[in-house]
């Protein structure tokens, strides 16, 4: 989108505004329509007739909207159209480049749109509209409300990106006319998000010029004094290009290959970030200038490689073969770097017309290039791939930020290239793990992952992938995404998948010590269980929903695991309702519960046997093992924790809150290890940890943590040791196993404020 100066301000320049100079202004309007026509030639007079009437509507809307520039506003719709006319997009595309600012800048409503041109036109501008008139709390939170948005729609229809990628082109040809106080945000937001998105989508050409314009901006000294100092290599290496592109064409001559050969030379930024990146000199920097070589077939490609190495020799390691693989947005050449005259590296790129319209075009190749070459077509569904999983992700997603998170993930598609057993080529980020291809295979595969075997070994889930990697993800039906995965995995989609996973299970889970609170609570009351969700009970419920707030049942239960809701006055309240409705307490069961309160293990305890997650936590401050005497405290929103009974920080808790804690007592069969941390106080020596490891070993005691005291000078030291054991029985053998070892004078298990 672009800045308008309001009809009542004063345009930059007097010469375009005032009576007499208002059919100028118009003039100058039709000129530039004028321009967008003959450009046109490649749809049929009826919807060349369609993009007039959007035009004319596009005219009057804006009427009275200036640019910074002082021309009238509708000079750029006009030019975003233009851009999108050199993709050859088609009528409803174009119409909505035209109206693409109306909804946002000229209180034109979608209704109006839909009436006027239909709904896909409608759809497109509803997409590239900005969110301005929503009230966020922050700047970041509005613009990642945006760009979802905006994602979501190009997902759908690629055309919305590709009318907002010609937008922001424009814009950015135009920035100088802006104040030069938004240069900075402006640059920094088309370096760091659009011009990602058009390499994303394979559209090359676009993204180098945005790259260009957004440093030309950032840092205009840096990019005069570089565009100058290319400038004077061009010059000094004239006669070389020549000398190179008439031995080439000669070589392919005598092999009666047909060629178009073209100069490529490096982007200023790209030149910039190389420098940058590998603190190089501008003299250092070989690869400014290199050769585009088009031939008729991709078998030509291969042949004219071959002439290429006979007449130069090629530079190890610097030849790839982005036909046979093509990069994650589509791009398809070979590309190989030789010695030319004078020793100096060129770099050459062989391609046919059709991945050449792929390369620079990418997405829009669907458009420009419509015959059925499948290395064309082939490599444009690798770049809509991406498209496609931005849909999965939101279904995921629904925080406006996290979902930016992840897609940005994405935008830097540094690859590499991995094989699963069956000879499928998958491309992923560079830096992607087993996960990350699991999840790429399918989300079951990735739910259920518990190990990989890359290149047939053995290797863990977090292990970094190569280029030719043969990957195989082991699946176990009972397995679940682990939390930890989120600290390595690099696609958004893996991410976004485990996070909605783990989201999904605590819900679950507290729900479901949400029934169990419940029906302890109204055990405490004389009621046996928790009332049906049924016809007989539906009034019940209703009434208890509108008590608590709570949108449905399920979600009270929810609140009630989490702490949100105190069990003991929901199960008050719905005493009273079952009251109400003739429903009395049971004499006999509410007389054994209270007489059982004082008791250490009551009827309605809860049991916990070390499976549960979110819901269930077992606090660090004195970690319990089974066998030790425990206590619950339902925290505000924390589910449930579970502390020792003697806890310094659970009895703290006891004196503010007594009312939320709830007894729980462990099951006869805990079903994993458990953390305890013990203090070990040793005599200073050689040797001396690894002998109260080996002891700890020898007990059957598995070490996950270590911390020590730097007291080397003093005589003694305190190891700390956090031992996963199966309860306190074993606790116990083990500690009185190191008492036994030489060094040490004494052991105690760990307590926070004891």
């Amino acid at each position: 989108m672009s800045a308008v100066v309001p009809p009542s301000s004063t345009p930059p320049s007097t010469e375009s505004r005032g009576p007499g100079k208002a059919p100028a202004a118009a003039n100058a309007a039709a000129a530039s329509f004028a321009a967008l026509l003959e450009r046109l030639d490649y749809l049929d007079p009826a919807d060349i007739e369609r993009v007039r009437q959007a035009y004319r509507f596009a005219d009057e809307a804006h009427l009275g909207q200036w640019r910074h520039s002082g021309e009238p506003y509708i000079t750029h719709p006009i030019a975003v159209a233009a851009q999108c006319a050199l993709w050859k997009l088609d009528a409803p595309a174009l119409m909505a480049a035209l109206l693409h600012d109306a909804m946002e800048d000229c209180a034109v409503t979608k209704a109006d749109l839909v009436e006027r041109f239909g709904s896909s036109v409608a759809d497109l501008v509803d997409g590239l509209t900005k969110l301005d008139k929503l009230q966020f709390t922050t700047r970041e939170e509005g613009q990642a409300e945006s760009f979802r948005k905006m994602l979501l729609a190009m997902a759908r229809d690629v055309r919305v990106i590709l009318i907002k990628l010609a937008d922001r082109t424009h814009n950015m040809r135009t920035l100088g006319d802006m104040p030069r106080s938004k240069w900075a945000r402006i640059s920094s937001e088309t370096l760091e998000i659009y011009a990602p998105i058009a390499h994303r989508l394979g559209l090359n050409e676009t993204y180098r010029e945005l790259q260009d314009l957004a440093f030309r901006h950032l840092h205009p000294w840096r990019y005069a004094v570089l565009a100058k100092a290319v400038q004077r290599a061009r010059s000094r290496r004239r006669d070389l290009i020549a000398k190179v592109q008439a031995e080439v064409e000669r070589a392919f001559s005598e092999l009666g290959l047909s060629v178009r050969i073209s100069g490529r030379e490096k982007s200023l930024y790209s030149i910039y970030r190389k420098m940058e990146e590998k603190h190089l000199s501008f003299a250092q920097v070989t690869d400014i200038y290199g050769f585009r070589l088009i031939v008729p077939s991709t078998i030509d490609c291969y042949t004219g490689l071959g002439a290429l190495h006979q007449l130069y020799k090629p530079v190890p390691g610097k030849f790839k073969d982005y036909i046979a693989i093509p990069k994650l947005n589509g791009y398809q050449s070979l590309h190989t770097t030789v010695v030319g005259p004078s020793g100096i590296n060129v770099e050459f790129q062989l391609r046919t017309q059709a991945m050449h319209v792929v390369a620079e075009s990418g997405v829009a190749a669907h458009w420009l290039y419509k015959n059925n070459d499948s290395s064309a077509l082939n490599g444009n569904r690798l770049g809509t791939q991406w498209l496609q999983s931005l849909l999965d992700i939101q279904d995921e997603t629904r925080d406006a930020a996290e979902f930016w998170d992840h897609i940005k993930v994405d935008l830097f598609p540094d690859a590499v290239y991995v094989f699963t057993p069956k000879s499928q080529i998958l491309a992923l980020p560079r830096g992607a793990t087993a996960v990350d291809f699991a999840y790429a295979i399918h989300s079951n595969v990735g739910d259920h992952a518990v190990g990989a075997r890359i290149n047939g070994l053995d290797s863990p889930l977090r292990a970094e992938l190569k280029n030719g990697d043969v990957v195989e993800i082991v699946t176990n039906p009972t397995a679940t995404p682990n939390p930890a995965w989120l600290s390595f995995v690099r696609t958004g989609r893996a991410r976004s998948k485990i996070r909605h996973y783990l989201k999904t299970m605590a819900q679950t889970e507290s729900e479901r010590l949400g029934e169990q609170l419940l029906a302890q609570a109204l055990r405490a009351e004389g009621v046996d269980h928790v009332p049906a969700d049924d016809e007989a009970h539906q009034e019940l419920w209703e009434k208890l929903l509108r008590f608590t707030g709570s949108r449905s049942r399920s979600e009270l239960m929810v609140d009630i695991g989490l702490g949100k809701r105190v069990a003991s006055i929901v199960a008050k309240r719905m005493l009273a309702l079952l009251d109400e409705s003739g429903e009395k307490p049971d004499a006999i069961l509410l007389s054994r519960e209270r007489f059982t309160a004082h008791e250490t293990l009551s009827q309605g305890a809860v049991t916990v046997d070390g499976s549960e997650n979110a819901s269930v936590r077992f606090a660090r401050c004195c970690r319990p093992v089974p066998g030790d005497a425990i206590v619950g405290y339902l925290g505000r929103g924390e589910g449930l924790m579970v502390h020792r009974a003697e806890c310094p920080a659970a009895r703290k808790l006891l004196q503010k809150d007594a009312e939320r804690f709830i007894t729980v007592e462990w099951s006869d069969e805990p079903t994993r290890a458990f953390d305890a941390e013990i203090v070990v106080t040793v005599r200073n020596g050689k040797g001396v940890l690894a002998k109260v490891a080996g002891a700890i070993a020898a007990a059957e005691g598995d070490i996950t943590h270590i911390d020590m005291e730097d007291e080397s000078a003093m005589e003694t030291t305190d190891l700390r040791f956090v031992v996963a054991v199966r309860d306190e029985a074993h606790l116990d053998s083990l500690m009185r196993s190191l008492r036994r070892t030489p060094h040490v004078l004494h052991v105690r298990r760990a307590m926070a404020g004891a």
